[in-house]
């Protein structure tokens, strides 16, 4: 399972339906200052590792305290969106268009992203991507960092 990690002061999801975006509760999401997180299942991914990197994340020390990374998501309580992207389990070392072996089917791939957002979502309120549809991400990153991390 891979996560990665964009520390925001905004961040925006938007589900695309019909090359148009539709506005409403149910279509776009937004959270203020903390993460944007996309997560990504690889094969034999399982719900320890959702687990672990639910609270990995919110432990995270990557907000500046007087100047050093002293601080998590947990400290400033802030906001995570949740974001899945299969592709982070891509290879493009091979010719000219990324493969994805690597990544989990789409049903087993769901029932971890849930899980894995379940997790943290008992830790801080967090808001959800839109599983297997296309979307409009917008943020603004704050630094920028930017880390990835993996189980």
């Amino acid at each position: 399972m891979r996560v990665l990690i964009q520390r925001v002061t905004s961040a925006k999801v938007t589900k695309v339906t019909s090359s148009k975006i539709k506005k409403g509760n149910s279509e776009e999401k937004n959270i203020g200052k903390g993460l944007l997180l996309f997560v990504g299942v690889g094969k034999g991914d399982g719900e320890k590792d959702a687990e672990y990197l639910a609270k990995k994340v919110y432990h995270l020390r990557i907000f500046e305290n007087k100047g050093k990374f002293d601080m998590s998501l947990a400290d400033i309580k802030g906001e995570a969106l949740v974001v899945p992207q299969f592709t982070l389990y891509g290879n493009a070392s091979k010719g000219r268009r990324p493969e994805f072996t690597r990544a989990e089917t789409q049903k087993r791939s769901k029932e971890l992203f849930d899980y894995f957002y379940d997790c943290l979502n008992e830790l801080i309120p967090c808001k959800k991507g839109f599983f297997g549809e296309k979307m409009k991400v917008e943020l603004v990153n704050d630094g920028p960092v930017t880390l990835m991390i993996e189980q």
